[in-house]
């Protein structure tokens, strides 16, 4: 199998003068939700990938990818500069393991995310599945600014299509918003505020816990639920947090 496939860009959204949304048409094997695979563009000669999770639905034909872009870096100077009709690469195939179908049963799914971290469980959310698992869903996103919390119009309207369900709560670190909690999830778990606001406890009983987002966020993250007794999920040996470490250039 070929390394790269000759995709399309559709696409380029600008969130903010950082973040972007890049849609892409390619064939490409099927992926689950979760998954991440690699884009690439060819720069002074040389082929330049990195990671980037699926926002799709696996059953979306465009496939929808979020970043941020890094000062310096190679890669995303130029994805920003890209128009529609203009030519990328992507890989073949997907990876990862941060996916629904690693998680034991559970009654309420809570996913966790920083920044662009939220990509995965979009995709999560748009493929469906969770919605036959799980009787309650708490999505968390945790930005530093208002402007940073992006697709809130497509999260509107998965809470509208699953009231009884979905709960959506943003973080918002630098800024007082009246209607995002301020500080760090981590932080809020620790005193209860997260699980104030959501009407919900996090016990190893009932709960599953997905974290993606920036290193810090998930260590310390999974510090609090581990005092608490909650414990890794392996696949040798079942338990309720699942991990993504979301540090991608």
């Amino acid at each position: 199998m070929s390394r790269w496939v000759e995709g399309k860009v559709i696409s380029l959204e600008s969130w903010t003068d950082k973040l972007y949304s890049i849609k892409v048409e390619a064939e490409i094997a099927p992926f689950a939700a979760g998954q991440f695979t690699r884009l690439a563009l060819e720069i002074d000669g040389e082929v330049v990938g990195r990671p980037y999770s699926f926002l799709n639905s696996p059953a979306d034909p465009l496939h929808e990818f979020y970043f941020v872009t890094v000062p310096g870096g190679p890669l995303t100077s130029r994805l920003i500069t890209l128009a529609p009709g203009d030519p990328i690469l992507i890989a073949p195939g997907a990876a990862g393991f941060f996916t629904l179908g690693e998680l034991p049963d559970a009654k309420v799914l809570w996913m966790l995310s920083t920044g662009t971290a939220i990509g995965p469980f979009l995709s999560m959310l748009a493929a469906g599945e969770i919605w036959q698992r799980f009787s309650r869903v708490v999505l968390v996103h945790a930005v530093r600014t208002v402007d940073e919390l992006s697709y809130r119009e497509r999260i509107q309207s998965y809470l509208q299509q699953h009231p009884e369900q979905l709960q959506y709560i943003p973080f918002v670190s630098r800024e007082d918003t009246g209607f995002a909690i301020k500080g760090r999830v981590p932080v809020a778990i620790g005193s209860g505020e997260l699980e104030d606001r959501a009407g919900l406890d996090i016990r190893a009983e009932n709960s599953q816990v997905m974290i993606c987002g920036n290193p810090a966020m998930v260590h310390d993250t999974v510090d609090v639920l581990q005092a608490r007794g909650l414990k890794k999920n392996r696949r040798r040996e079942p338990g309720h947090i699942t991990t993504e470490q979301y540090w991608k250039t």
